[in-house]
Order: C-alpha cells, then sequence, then structure tokens
C-alpha cells in the first residue's frame, strides 16, 4: 500500500495496461516527449517508443479519427484530448463514428478505445479552458462516461475502461491531479456503473461526482457540526449510472440534493432528479435540489470563477433548504 497523486495513479495504470498488452497504442497532442500537459504519459515515449506513444499535430478530429481507426482494427487505443473544450472540434467523429460504429454494424465492429480528457475551472483557465461538458455527452447513446473523485477509484477505473470493447470517455478534473490516496500494491478494477457511498448519512442525500465529491464531503463535516448527517453518493460513472444505490439512499433520507459543476440548466443533475422523482417520489419529504454552475461562460479572475462555479457554501444552503431550515 502506498500514497500517490491522482496523475501517478493515471501514470502507472497506463503504464501497467501497456505492459500487459503489447498492442495498447496512446495517442494525443504532446503527449510523447513532453509528456502530456499535465505528465500524465511522462516517460512514455522512453519505455514503449514512438510507434505506441503517438504524438500528434493539433488536429482533434485526426486525434479521434485515426483513434477509432486503430481501435476497429483490434488496437485497443487511448486517445488524448487536452481539455474537454477542444472536444468541439472533434464532435463528428465522436458523436456519429465512435458512438456509432458497432451498432451501425451490428455488433461487428468493436470500438476498444478510451478518450482521455480534463476539465473543470479553479486555475482562472477561463472561458475556453475550464467547462464542464459531460452533460453533452451524457445525451448520446454508445459512449460511457467516467468522471474519478480520487486516485483509487481513478486506477481501478481505467483498467476497467481500457479493456472495455466499448468506446469510454475518462473525464478527469484538473483539481484533482495533486490529490493523493493510498492505493494497494495489488491489481484492482472498479466495475463501471457501481456508485460509491462516501460519506454516510441518515438526513439528505448529496449526490455528485468528480470534484464536486470533495466540495460535497467538506460540505457535509461543516452541516454534521450542525446536526445534519449527509450521505455523499459518488456516482463514479455517469454511463452506465448506478441509480439502485441513490435510490436506496433517497428512501432512507426522504430528501435529496444533487451537485454538478456543470451549467445547472440541462446538466446531469435534471436526469437524477426526474429519475428519483418517478422511483422515489412517494418517499421525498421536499423536491430534489440541484446545485451547478450559473449559465454563463467561466470567468477569468478568481472572485468571479468562484461566484461561478458550486461552491462548499451552495451545498450547505440547499441541504438546509430542503429541510426546511434556510
Amino acid at each position: 500500500m502506498s500514497e500517490i497523486t491522482f496523475v501517478d495513479a493515471l501514470r502507472i495504470t497506463i503504464k501497467e495496461e501497456m505492459e500487459r498488452d503489447p498492442s495498447l497504442l496512446l495517442i494525443g497532442e504532446d503527449i510523447g516527449r513532453y509528456g502530456g500537459i499535465f505528465g500524465v504519459t511522462k516517460g512514455m515515449l522512453d519505455e514503449f517508443g514512438p510507434q505506441r506513444v503517438r504524438s500528434t499535430p493539433i488536429s482533434e478530429s485526426a486525434i479521434i479519427g485515426s483513434a477509432l481507426g486503430a481501435a476497429m482494427t483490434g488496437i485497443r487505443t487511448v486517445a488524448e484530448l487536452m481539455y474537454i473544450d477542444f472536444s468541439g472540434v472533434a464532435m463528428d467523429q465522436i458523436i456519429n463514428q465512435v458512438a456509432k460504429m458497432t451498432y451501425m454494424s451490428g455488433g461487428a465492429a468493436k470500438v476498444p478505445m478510451v478518450i482521455r480528457t480534463q476539465e473543470g475551472g479553479g486555475r482562472g483557465n477561463a472561458a475556453q479552458h475550464s467547462q464542464c461538458l459531460e452533460g453533452l455527452f451524457l445525451h448520446i447513446p454508445g459512449l460511457k462516461i467516467v468522471m474519478p473523485s480520487n486516485a483509487y477509484d481513478a486506477k481501478g477505473l481505467l483498467k476497467t475502461a481500457i479493456r472495455d470493447d466499448n468506446p469510454v470517455l475518462f473525464i478527469e478534473h484538473k483539481l484533482l491531479y495533486a490529490a493523493k490516496s493510498a492505493i494497494p500494491d495489488e491489481e484492482y478494477l472498479i466495475p463501471l456503473g457501481q456508485a460509491d457511498v462516501k460519506r454516510k448519512g441518515k438526513d439528505v442525500t448529496i449526490v455528485t461526482i468528480s470534484y464536486m465529491v470533495t466540495v460535497a464531503l467538506q460540505a457535509a463535516a461543516r452541516l454534521a457540526q450542525e446536526g445534519i448527517e449527509a450521505e455523499v453518493i459518488d456516482l463514479r460513472t455517469l454511463v452506465p449510472l448506478d441509480m439502485e444505490t441513490v435510490l436506496k439512499s433517497v428512501r432512507n433520507t426522504n430528501r435529496a440534493v444533487i451537485v454538478h459543476e456543470e451549467c445547472r440548466t440541462g446538466g446531469f443533475g435534471a436526469e437524477i432528479a426526474a429519475q428519483i422523482q418517478e422511483e422515489a417520489f412517494d418517499f421525498l419529504d421536499a423536491p430534489v435540489a440541484r446545485v451547478g454552475a450559473k449559465d454563463v461562460p467561466i470567468p477569468y479572475t478568481e472572485p468571479l470563477e468562484r461566484a461561478v462555479i458550486p461552491q462548499e457554501d451552495d451545498i450547505v444552503k440547499a441541504v438546509r433548504k430542503v429541510l426546511y431550515r434556510s
């Protein structure tokens, strides 16, 4: 057992999977000699060579198109998009090709590829480098969506994603890269579609994912000082979605607050809220609350950025509201 950062967990996982599968291919901008903008692929070029670690021109459509072609020929591929904001350049490849190819071929074509990318604010990267766009891809059948909240989960989920025969969008939050977790020495995999209860509670269910898990846990600790015990559920994946764990919790606490960093309007929180209403309406003692970013581009300055992105205070206020303590 050792304590390592989120970045190191990703790097170790990719290295282990490349050693396990001699055909596994990495492709993306600056992933070779530079080691990736956040250092995830540092040292990979020297260890595995330029045939398996392919640095590309600045062309997201070429990155995804090439990865798709490789995957369809049986070469498991991990493609990196430097920022999720840049996925817009490759939307045709992702939405109309990657997500559809297995269906369009009647199952004859497998697409064993992972699209690694990162998202989120908190670093003053401004409007074109700070968005959370998982809601866009949640609407596209054929894509699996993984969003780990810590280094331990990142390793187990990435191994599972790489070994999956279907395309997986693996979204990392930039504020998590330096966070550390205890990682066992032995190999482990975490199944997709298996949420994790990060904190037990009886008064309200907080459903969240990625970096907002950290913020929600901070809010829960603060609420505990007021005598409010919040249960915090980390979805870990949006597709497949583990609603069973969410519904079990809501039926126990009778209240739900959904938290995400993407814009509140059209965010995945709306889908979670709808399913709670459909499946557990009779258990609710208050309307389901949603906490999301304001519907504006992410500002550059720190005070404005904090005002737009959900903070601990926002979660605390939402919980108090559903408990009628505001």
